[in-house]
């Protein structure tokens, strides 16, 4: 080997040091990470003890109620009179239906627009 490779083999002081200082740095940022997690944490409320928990209602859990719906009927306008504006109808509420049967999409029907199936035909 010649002396110019045996120099370029040897370890550089400054290589070091600057991979020293990296690490110093990395570890500084860490370390200020958990310092600023801990300032952060300690503002805020504690949490909440169990008897501040949301409790049950006293007559038990609140139960689901399953009913079909129908929407109320839009209003049509006579022949050759002026159609109705989005402020001139009322919210179009919906009201419990007789029927107890639920409705069902056609056989073949995917139910949704670009759903996947074949569709009514």
């Amino acid at each position: 080997m010649s002396t110019a490779s045996m120099q370029l083999a040897a370890s550089s002081g400054l290589m070091s040091l600057f991979l020293f200082i990296v690490a110093v740095a990395v570890l500084a940022l860490l370390a200020g990470g958990f310092w600023l997690t801990s300032r952060v944490r300690s503002s805020e409320p504690p949490r909440p003890r169990p008897e501040e928990q949301p409790q049950l209602p006293p007559d038990g859990p609140v139960r689901e109620v399953r009913q079909n719906r129908e929407s109320q009927e839009v209003p049509q306008t006579p022949k050759g009179g002026r159609p109705l504006t989005p402020y001139e109808l009322s919210n179009m509420d919906s009201k419990p239906s007789e029927s107890t049967d639920r409705p069902r999409w056609s056989k073949g029907s995917s139910g949704s627009f670009g759903g996947g199936g074949l569709g009514a035909h």
